[in-house]
């Protein structure tokens, strides 16, 4: 039942507008920074796999991360939806205090996952692209193609460059773990947030 406090209604029939906007919120923007993500580091795969298609798998890495970020925006998401009380007979038990704290939640983990996601784009686009360069020594396919067999000083400069982009590889790793913490630390908050309840069923 809806209460009054000192002229405010606790409980509009408004209020669950605030906690549907927060769970769709939530999900626009992680599904935008996943999709960003993906987008971007894809793109450096592709271009990175036409010289070095060896690597295609060993950096498929950002994408796998960027994909993720959907699925934070999923969960909490489905967390607000299900914290949503649908109005009774006796009216909506639904306070605009949980409205407020479950849109607050669906900003912080959207807006977390959006940001990673660009980063996440940005970094691997670049870093996959260096890594093929790195290994390739900067010879591009064709050229590999018509060098053919090679002697033991090529294959001495082949070994050198891959450990050179292996080295290149964990910097660019180190990068991406610490873009998707960016990422996890709104999930966190969100869920913290979205634990913050108060009911006018359970006032009234």
């Amino acid at each position: 039942m809806t209460t009054v406090i000192a002229g405010y209604e606790t409980c509009p029939s408004w209020a669950v507008a605030y906690g549907y906007l927060g769970a769709s919120s939530c999900m626009i923007l992680s599904a935008w920074g996943s999709a960003w993500g993906t987008w971007r580091a894809g793109l450096g795969v592709c271009q990175m796999g036409i010289d070095h298609p060896a690597g295609v798998i060993k950096n498929i890495v950002p994408i796998v991360m960027a994909g993720v970020l959907g699925i934070y925006g999923l969960i909490v998401s489905v967390i607000i939806t299900q914290a949503i009380t649908v109005p009774s007979s006796l009216g909506n038990a639904y306070s605009t205090f949980n409205g407020y704290t479950h849109f607050a939640a669906g900003l912080c983990c959207g807006l977390s996952c959006l940001a990673a996601g660009g980063t996440i784009g940005i970094l691997g686009d670049v870093g996959v692209r260096a890594f093929g360069t790195k290994a390739s020594d900067g010879r591009k396919w064709w050229a590999s193609n018509a060098a053919g067999g090679g002697s033991d000083g090529d294959d001495f400069g082949r070994a050198s460059s891959t450990e050179g982009a292996n080295k290149l590889y964990v910097g660019m790793l180190i990068m991406l773990i610490f873009s998707e913490a960016l990422a996890l630390y709104g999930l966190i908050v969100a869920l913290i947030l979205s634990q913050h309840n108060y009911s006018c069923a359970s006032s009234g």
